[in-house]
Protein backbone atom coordinates (compact mmCIF):
# COMPACT_ATOMS: atom_id res chain seq x y z
CA UNK A 1 0.00 0.00 0.00
CA UNK A 2 2.77 2.16 0.44
CA UNK A 3 4.42 1.87 -2.70
CA UNK A 4 1.15 1.58 -4.70
CA UNK A 5 0.35 4.74 -2.94
CA UNK A 6 3.37 6.46 -3.75
CA UNK A 7 3.21 5.23 -7.49
CA UNK A 8 -0.52 6.48 -8.20
CA UNK A 9 0.68 9.75 -7.00
CA UNK A 10 4.14 10.26 -8.80
CA UNK A 11 1.98 9.73 -12.19
CA UNK A 12 -1.19 12.08 -10.62
CA UNK A 13 1.36 14.51 -10.68
CA UNK A 14 2.67 13.94 -13.89
CA UNK A 15 -0.84 14.07 -15.97
CA UNK A 16 0.30 12.07 -18.96
CA UNK A 17 1.33 8.56 -19.76
CA UNK A 18 4.93 7.53 -21.30
CA UNK A 19 3.50 5.29 -23.54
CA UNK A 20 2.22 8.39 -25.28
CA UNK A 21 5.54 10.84 -25.29
CA UNK A 22 4.73 12.16 -29.08
CA UNK A 23 0.84 12.95 -28.16
CA UNK A 24 2.30 14.74 -24.81
CA UNK A 25 5.79 16.06 -25.49
CA UNK A 26 4.62 19.37 -25.39
CA UNK A 27 2.27 18.98 -22.05
CA UNK A 28 -0.41 19.80 -24.15
CA UNK A 29 -2.55 16.53 -22.70
CA UNK A 30 -4.09 17.81 -19.61
CA UNK A 31 -1.99 20.68 -19.56
CA UNK A 32 -3.62 22.06 -15.40
CA UNK A 33 -0.45 19.21 -14.19
CA UNK A 34 1.93 20.87 -16.03
CA UNK A 35 2.80 23.48 -12.84
CA UNK A 36 2.97 20.07 -11.25
CA UNK A 37 5.98 19.09 -13.37
CA UNK A 38 9.34 19.72 -11.46
CA UNK A 39 10.87 17.62 -8.82
CA UNK A 40 9.64 19.65 -5.45
CA UNK A 41 6.09 19.34 -6.81
CA UNK A 42 6.58 15.03 -7.72
CA UNK A 43 8.56 14.73 -4.52
CA UNK A 44 5.80 15.82 -2.54
CA UNK A 45 2.84 14.34 -4.43
CA UNK A 46 4.98 10.99 -3.84
CA UNK A 47 5.54 11.49 -0.07
CA UNK A 48 1.46 12.55 0.10
CA UNK A 49 0.63 9.15 -1.77
CA UNK A 50 2.79 7.39 0.73
CA UNK A 51 0.98 8.97 4.31
CA UNK A 52 -2.22 7.82 1.72
CA UNK A 53 -1.29 4.35 1.54
CA UNK A 54 -0.44 3.96 5.38
CA UNK A 55 -3.59 5.70 6.17
CA UNK A 56 -5.84 3.17 4.47
CA UNK A 57 -3.43 -0.07 5.13
CA UNK A 58 -3.17 0.61 8.47
CA UNK A 59 -6.72 2.78 9.34
CA UNK A 60 -3.83 5.07 10.65
CA UNK A 61 -4.01 8.77 9.01
CA UNK A 62 -2.17 10.59 12.15
CA UNK A 63 0.36 7.32 11.65
CA UNK A 64 0.28 8.03 7.61
CA UNK A 65 1.46 11.56 7.92
CA UNK A 66 4.38 10.73 10.50
CA UNK A 67 5.16 7.53 8.28
CA UNK A 68 5.85 10.29 5.71
CA UNK A 69 7.40 12.80 7.30
CA UNK A 70 9.75 10.90 9.01
CA UNK A 71 10.89 8.12 6.20
CA UNK A 72 8.83 9.77 2.73
CA UNK A 73 9.74 13.52 2.50
CA UNK A 74 13.37 14.92 1.71
CA UNK A 75 11.96 18.08 3.18
CA UNK A 76 9.36 19.32 6.00
CA UNK A 77 7.55 22.19 5.55
CA UNK A 78 4.09 23.35 6.79
CA UNK A 79 2.38 22.95 3.23
CA UNK A 80 3.89 19.79 2.81
CA UNK A 81 2.53 18.45 5.93
CA UNK A 82 -0.87 19.77 5.74
CA UNK A 83 -1.23 18.62 1.94
CA UNK A 84 -0.01 14.89 4.01
CA UNK A 85 -2.94 15.10 6.19
CA UNK A 86 -5.13 15.98 3.32
CA UNK A 87 -4.14 12.96 1.52
CA UNK A 88 -4.21 10.63 4.47
CA UNK A 89 -8.37 11.76 5.81
CA UNK A 90 -9.07 11.33 2.07
CA UNK A 91 -7.78 7.22 1.66
CA UNK A 92 -9.48 6.95 4.63
CA UNK A 93 -12.81 7.83 4.28
CA UNK A 94 -12.98 6.73 0.38
CA UNK A 95 -11.67 3.50 1.40
CA UNK A 96 -14.22 3.51 4.85
CA UNK A 97 -17.18 4.25 2.07
CA UNK A 98 -15.88 1.30 -0.10
CA UNK A 99 -15.85 -1.52 2.68
CA UNK A 100 -19.08 0.02 3.70
CA UNK A 101 -20.57 -0.82 0.54
CA UNK A 102 -18.63 -4.12 0.33
CA UNK A 103 -20.21 -4.96 3.86
CA UNK A 104 -23.88 -3.96 2.81
CA UNK A 105 -23.85 -1.46 5.18
CA UNK A 106 -23.29 1.85 2.96
CA UNK A 107 -22.87 4.64 5.21
CA UNK A 108 -20.97 3.02 8.06
CA UNK A 109 -17.73 4.88 8.13
CA UNK A 110 -16.39 2.74 11.22
CA UNK A 111 -14.60 0.24 9.74
CA UNK A 112 -10.33 -0.05 10.55
CA UNK A 113 -8.47 0.06 7.38
CA UNK A 114 -7.44 -3.23 5.53
CA UNK A 115 -4.98 -4.43 8.10
CA UNK A 116 -6.16 -3.97 11.69
CA UNK A 117 -5.25 -5.60 15.15
CA UNK A 118 -8.79 -6.12 16.57
CA UNK A 119 -9.90 -5.08 19.77
CA UNK A 120 -7.93 -6.60 23.14
CA UNK A 121 -10.42 -8.07 25.54
CA UNK A 122 -10.90 -5.92 28.63
CA UNK A 123 -8.45 -8.16 31.16
CA UNK A 124 -5.25 -7.27 28.73
CA UNK A 125 -5.75 -3.60 29.38
CA UNK A 126 -3.08 -3.39 32.17
CA UNK A 127 0.77 -4.15 32.94
CA UNK A 128 2.78 -4.11 35.84
CA UNK A 129 5.74 -1.34 36.89
CA UNK A 130 7.60 -5.11 37.27
CA UNK A 131 6.84 -5.81 33.46
CA UNK A 132 8.80 -2.58 32.35
CA UNK A 133 12.42 -4.19 32.50
CA UNK A 134 10.53 -6.91 29.94
CA UNK A 135 9.82 -5.00 27.59
CA UNK A 136 13.26 -3.18 27.56
CA UNK A 137 14.53 -6.47 26.91
CA UNK A 138 12.09 -7.22 23.67
CA UNK A 139 13.24 -3.98 22.50
CA UNK A 140 16.99 -4.92 23.10
CA UNK A 141 16.13 -8.20 20.98
CA UNK A 142 13.76 -6.69 18.48
CA UNK A 143 17.46 -4.09 17.70
CA UNK A 144 19.35 -7.24 17.39
CA UNK A 145 17.13 -9.55 14.98
CA UNK A 146 16.01 -6.05 12.87
CA UNK A 147 20.04 -6.01 12.36
CA UNK A 148 20.59 -9.29 11.69
CA UNK A 149 17.71 -9.11 9.22
CA UNK A 150 18.90 -5.84 7.42
CA UNK A 151 22.45 -7.58 7.28
CA UNK A 152 21.48 -10.76 5.36
CA UNK A 153 19.07 -8.75 3.20
CA UNK A 154 22.01 -6.11 2.26
CA UNK A 155 24.04 -9.54 1.60
CA UNK A 156 21.35 -10.74 -0.66
CA UNK A 157 20.65 -7.75 -2.43
CA UNK A 158 24.26 -7.53 -3.47
CA UNK A 159 24.34 -10.98 -4.77
CA UNK A 160 21.17 -10.03 -6.50
CA UNK A 161 23.01 -6.99 -8.40
CA UNK A 162 26.23 -9.11 -9.44
CA UNK A 163 24.49 -12.62 -10.40
CA UNK A 164 21.02 -12.59 -10.95
CA UNK A 165 20.73 -9.94 -13.94
CA UNK A 166 18.95 -11.30 -16.99
CA UNK A 167 15.39 -10.75 -17.67
CA UNK A 168 15.58 -15.01 -16.94
CA UNK A 169 17.04 -14.90 -14.02
CA UNK A 170 14.86 -12.32 -12.54
CA UNK A 171 12.17 -14.30 -13.29
CA UNK A 172 13.66 -17.63 -12.17
CA UNK A 173 14.45 -16.52 -8.27
CA UNK A 174 11.35 -15.78 -7.72
CA UNK A 175 10.10 -19.37 -8.61
CA UNK A 176 12.98 -20.75 -6.65
CA UNK A 177 11.76 -18.67 -3.63
CA UNK A 178 8.05 -20.02 -4.01
CA UNK A 179 9.41 -23.54 -4.32
CA UNK A 180 11.44 -23.57 -1.01
CA UNK A 181 9.10 -21.48 1.21
CA UNK A 182 6.03 -23.68 -0.08
CA UNK A 183 8.41 -26.53 1.21
CA UNK A 184 9.64 -25.55 3.93
CA UNK A 185 5.64 -24.43 5.34
CA UNK A 186 4.69 -27.99 4.48
CA UNK A 187 7.14 -29.87 6.03
CA UNK A 188 7.34 -27.73 9.28
CA UNK A 189 3.06 -28.34 9.37
CA UNK A 190 3.21 -31.92 8.68
CA UNK A 191 6.31 -32.42 11.08
CA UNK A 192 4.29 -30.61 14.04
CA UNK A 193 1.90 -33.02 15.91
CA UNK A 194 0.60 -30.23 17.76
CA UNK A 195 -3.74 -30.13 17.21
CA UNK A 196 -5.66 -28.00 19.48
CA UNK A 197 -8.97 -27.21 20.35
CA UNK A 198 -10.74 -25.47 18.35
CA UNK A 199 -11.98 -21.44 20.07
CA UNK A 200 -15.55 -20.22 19.61
CA UNK A 201 -16.56 -19.21 16.46
CA UNK A 202 -16.83 -15.52 17.57
CA UNK A 203 -13.12 -15.73 18.42
CA UNK A 204 -12.43 -16.00 14.44
CA UNK A 205 -15.29 -13.90 13.12
CA UNK A 206 -13.52 -10.60 12.01
CA UNK A 207 -11.17 -12.38 10.47
CA UNK A 208 -10.48 -13.58 7.08
CA UNK A 209 -10.14 -17.25 8.41
CA UNK A 210 -10.24 -19.14 10.76
CA UNK A 211 -8.26 -22.31 12.15
CA UNK A 212 -6.98 -24.93 9.58
CA UNK A 213 -7.70 -28.61 10.78
CA UNK A 214 -5.15 -29.84 8.30
CA UNK A 215 -4.71 -33.73 9.40
CA UNK A 216 -6.32 -33.11 13.01
CA UNK A 217 -9.64 -34.50 14.40
CA UNK A 218 -12.71 -33.08 14.30
CA UNK A 219 -12.85 -29.93 16.84
CA UNK A 220 -9.19 -29.67 16.43
CA UNK A 221 -6.94 -27.71 14.42
CA UNK A 222 -2.83 -27.31 13.57
CA UNK A 223 -1.43 -24.52 15.18
CA UNK A 224 1.83 -24.52 12.81
CA UNK A 225 -0.84 -24.87 10.05
CA UNK A 226 -2.98 -22.63 11.04
CA UNK A 227 -0.24 -19.83 10.87
CA UNK A 228 1.54 -20.78 7.65
CA UNK A 229 -2.04 -20.77 5.77
CA UNK A 230 -3.81 -18.23 6.97
CA UNK A 231 -3.26 -14.70 5.72
CA UNK A 232 -0.25 -12.71 7.57
CA UNK A 233 -2.99 -10.58 8.48
CA UNK A 234 -4.92 -12.97 10.23
CA UNK A 235 -1.98 -15.12 12.26
CA UNK A 236 -0.86 -11.37 13.58
CA UNK A 237 -4.57 -11.06 14.87
CA UNK A 238 -4.88 -14.31 15.96
CA UNK A 239 -1.18 -14.52 17.85
CA UNK A 240 -2.59 -11.56 19.59
CA UNK A 241 -6.07 -12.69 20.81
CA UNK A 242 -6.09 -16.33 21.06
CA UNK A 243 -5.87 -17.85 24.40
CA UNK A 244 -2.45 -18.50 25.80
CA UNK A 245 -2.04 -22.20 25.43
CA UNK A 246 -2.95 -22.00 21.48
CA UNK A 247 0.38 -22.47 20.66
CA UNK A 248 3.06 -24.23 22.18
CA UNK A 249 6.31 -22.11 22.44
CA UNK A 250 8.38 -24.49 20.18
CA UNK A 251 5.86 -24.17 17.30
CA UNK A 252 6.09 -20.56 17.69
CA UNK A 253 10.02 -20.19 18.38
CA UNK A 254 10.35 -22.39 14.92
CA UNK A 255 8.01 -20.60 12.67
CA UNK A 256 9.50 -17.55 13.60
CA UNK A 257 13.27 -18.09 12.88
CA UNK A 258 11.51 -20.21 9.44
CA UNK A 259 9.69 -16.78 8.63
CA UNK A 260 12.29 -14.55 9.74
CA UNK A 261 14.92 -16.69 7.11
CA UNK A 262 12.14 -16.24 4.19
CA UNK A 263 10.94 -12.98 5.07
CA UNK A 264 14.80 -11.31 4.73
CA UNK A 265 14.94 -13.70 1.72
CA UNK A 266 11.95 -12.44 0.04
CA UNK A 267 12.30 -8.89 0.39
CA UNK A 268 13.85 -7.16 -2.69
CA UNK A 269 12.56 -10.14 -5.14
CA UNK A 270 11.90 -8.46 -8.71
CA UNK A 271 8.07 -9.33 -7.40
CA UNK A 272 5.46 -7.16 -5.02
CA UNK A 273 6.66 -7.74 -1.80
CA UNK A 274 6.05 -6.29 1.84
CA UNK A 275 8.10 -5.62 5.12
CA UNK A 276 5.56 -4.38 7.92
CA UNK A 277 3.65 -7.65 7.64
CA UNK A 278 6.36 -10.12 7.70
CA UNK A 279 8.13 -8.16 10.12
CA UNK A 280 5.17 -7.90 12.83
CA UNK A 281 4.39 -11.27 12.16
CA UNK A 282 7.89 -12.51 13.21
CA UNK A 283 7.76 -10.54 16.00
CA UNK A 284 4.58 -11.24 17.56
CA UNK A 285 5.71 -14.89 17.01
CA UNK A 286 8.68 -14.59 19.33
CA UNK A 287 7.03 -12.05 21.47
CA UNK A 288 4.67 -14.20 22.20
CA UNK A 289 6.82 -17.44 22.69
CA UNK A 290 8.87 -14.68 25.59
CA UNK A 291 4.95 -14.10 26.65
CA UNK A 292 4.53 -17.95 27.30
CA UNK A 293 7.38 -18.17 28.80
CA UNK A 294 6.81 -15.57 31.76
CA UNK A 295 3.04 -16.98 32.16
CA UNK A 296 3.74 -20.47 32.74
CA UNK A 297 7.12 -20.41 34.66
CA UNK A 298 6.00 -17.45 36.86
CA UNK A 299 1.99 -18.36 37.72
CA UNK A 300 1.82 -16.91 40.95
CA UNK A 301 2.57 -13.28 39.25
CA UNK A 302 0.58 -11.34 37.65
CA UNK A 303 1.51 -10.98 33.92
CA UNK A 304 0.03 -9.53 31.31
CA UNK A 305 -1.53 -11.92 28.78
CA UNK A 306 0.79 -13.46 25.83
CA UNK A 307 -0.91 -11.51 22.92
CA UNK A 308 -0.08 -8.45 24.60
CA UNK A 309 3.99 -9.21 24.55
CA UNK A 310 3.33 -10.56 20.86
CA UNK A 311 2.12 -6.98 20.31
CA UNK A 312 5.25 -5.42 22.17
CA UNK A 313 7.80 -7.94 20.03
CA UNK A 314 5.95 -6.89 16.39
CA UNK A 315 6.64 -3.45 17.07
CA UNK A 316 9.92 -4.19 18.36
CA UNK A 317 10.75 -6.06 15.69
CA UNK A 318 9.47 -3.57 13.26
CA UNK A 319 11.25 -1.02 14.40
CA UNK A 320 14.37 -2.88 14.56
CA UNK A 321 14.35 -3.36 10.40
CA UNK A 322 13.10 0.05 9.33
CA UNK A 323 14.37 2.22 12.57
CA UNK A 324 11.17 4.18 12.39
CA UNK A 325 9.81 5.98 16.25
CA UNK A 326 7.71 8.23 16.25
CA UNK A 327 4.79 7.27 13.32
CA UNK A 328 5.30 3.50 14.14
CA UNK A 329 4.01 3.78 17.72
CA UNK A 330 1.43 5.85 16.23
CA UNK A 331 0.68 3.30 13.84
CA UNK A 332 0.65 0.19 15.71
CA UNK A 333 -1.97 2.46 18.25
CA UNK A 334 -3.97 3.45 15.78
CA UNK A 335 -4.28 -0.24 14.24
CA UNK A 336 -4.54 -1.60 17.50
CA UNK A 337 -7.20 1.04 18.15
CA UNK A 338 -5.79 1.02 22.26
CA UNK A 339 -3.47 3.31 23.88
CA UNK A 340 -2.88 1.74 27.05
CA UNK A 341 0.23 -0.41 26.07
CA UNK A 342 1.74 3.18 24.51
CA UNK A 343 4.52 3.29 26.84
CA UNK A 344 5.78 0.10 26.44
CA UNK A 345 5.61 0.04 22.68
CA UNK A 346 7.32 3.01 22.77
CA UNK A 347 10.08 1.67 24.95
CA UNK A 348 10.71 -1.24 23.03
CA UNK A 349 10.72 0.68 19.15
CA UNK A 350 13.32 3.38 20.86
CA UNK A 351 15.49 0.51 22.65
CA UNK A 352 14.98 -1.15 19.42
CA UNK A 353 16.26 1.53 17.37
CA UNK A 354 19.24 2.22 19.92
CA UNK A 355 20.55 -1.14 19.48
CA UNK A 356 20.24 -1.36 15.64
CA UNK A 357 21.85 1.64 15.02
CA UNK A 358 25.31 -0.25 16.57
CA UNK A 359 25.10 -2.52 14.08
CA UNK A 360 24.17 -0.93 10.84
CA UNK A 361 20.78 1.49 9.24
CA UNK A 362 17.58 1.03 8.81
CA UNK A 363 16.82 -1.20 6.24
CA UNK A 364 15.24 1.46 3.98
CA UNK A 365 18.47 3.66 3.85
CA UNK A 366 20.11 0.66 3.45
CA UNK A 367 18.44 0.15 -0.03
CA UNK A 368 18.43 3.58 -0.67
CA UNK A 369 22.14 3.51 -0.88
CA UNK A 370 22.64 0.41 -2.37
CA UNK A 371 20.67 1.96 -5.16
CA UNK A 372 22.94 5.43 -5.36
CA UNK A 373 19.50 7.32 -4.79
CA UNK A 374 21.20 11.23 -4.33
CA UNK A 375 19.02 11.06 -1.06
CA UNK A 376 20.76 13.88 1.47
CA UNK A 377 20.93 12.06 4.93
CA UNK A 378 20.01 13.96 8.32
CA UNK A 379 23.91 13.30 9.34
CA UNK A 380 26.91 13.30 7.85
CA UNK A 381 29.17 10.37 7.45
CA UNK A 382 31.37 9.73 10.37
CA UNK A 383 34.49 10.51 8.22
CA UNK A 384 33.36 13.91 7.96
CA UNK A 385 33.05 14.79 11.47
CA UNK A 386 36.74 16.19 11.61
CA UNK A 387 36.84 17.57 8.11
CA UNK A 388 35.69 20.86 6.92
CA UNK A 389 35.75 22.47 3.32
CA UNK A 390 39.37 23.52 3.27
CA UNK A 391 39.95 19.19 3.04
CA UNK A 392 37.87 18.35 0.38
CA UNK A 393 37.89 21.28 -1.73
CA UNK A 394 40.30 21.46 -5.06
CA UNK A 395 42.16 25.01 -4.93
CA UNK A 396 41.49 27.17 -6.38
CA UNK A 397 37.93 27.65 -6.27
CA UNK A 398 36.09 28.05 -9.62
CA UNK A 399 33.30 30.79 -8.90
CA UNK A 400 30.91 32.38 -11.27
CA UNK A 401 29.87 35.93 -10.70
CA UNK A 402 26.16 36.90 -11.02
CA UNK A 403 26.36 38.36 -14.05
CA UNK A 404 29.13 36.18 -16.26
CA UNK A 405 29.56 36.18 -20.13
CA UNK A 406 27.99 32.75 -22.13
CA UNK A 407 31.58 32.15 -23.20
CA UNK A 408 32.58 31.63 -19.82
CA UNK A 409 29.93 29.89 -18.67
CA UNK A 410 30.11 27.21 -21.26
CA UNK A 411 33.62 26.77 -20.19
CA UNK A 412 33.05 26.21 -16.81
CA UNK A 413 30.69 23.35 -17.16
CA UNK A 414 32.31 21.15 -19.69
CA UNK A 415 34.33 20.35 -16.39
CA UNK A 416 33.18 16.94 -15.03
CA UNK A 417 32.10 18.90 -11.94
CA UNK A 418 28.68 19.75 -11.07
CA UNK A 419 28.83 22.46 -8.35
CA UNK A 420 30.43 25.68 -8.58
CA UNK A 421 29.78 28.59 -6.14
CA UNK A 422 27.77 32.27 -7.02
CA UNK A 423 29.87 34.99 -5.75
CA UNK A 424 29.58 38.49 -5.91
CA UNK A 425 32.45 40.34 -6.77
CA UNK A 426 36.23 38.58 -7.19
CA UNK A 427 36.81 35.91 -5.00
Amino acid sequence: MIHAGAAIAAGVSQGRLTSFKKVDCTGRFLPVFKSFRNDTEKRDFVASGAAAGVAAAFGAPIGGVLFSLEEGASFVSQGITWRMFFASMSSVFMLNFVLSAFHNHIGNLSYNGIINFGVFSNEAQSYQWYEIPIFLLMGFIGGVLGALFNCINYRLTLFRRRYIRTRFMKFLEPLVVVTITVTVAFVAMFASNDCKPNGTEEQYQDTFGGPVKLFCGDGEFNSMATLFLTTPETSIKNLFHDPTLSYTWINLAIFAVLYFCLASWTYGLMVSSGLFIPSLLVGASWGRVLGIGINRGFPTIIWSPAGRYALVGAAAMLGGVVRMTISLTVIVMEASRDLTYGLPIMLSIMVAKWVGDLFNEGLYDIHVEVSSIPLLPWDPPHMLHSKSARDIMKSPVVTLNTIEKVERVYDVLRTTHNGFPVVTGEP
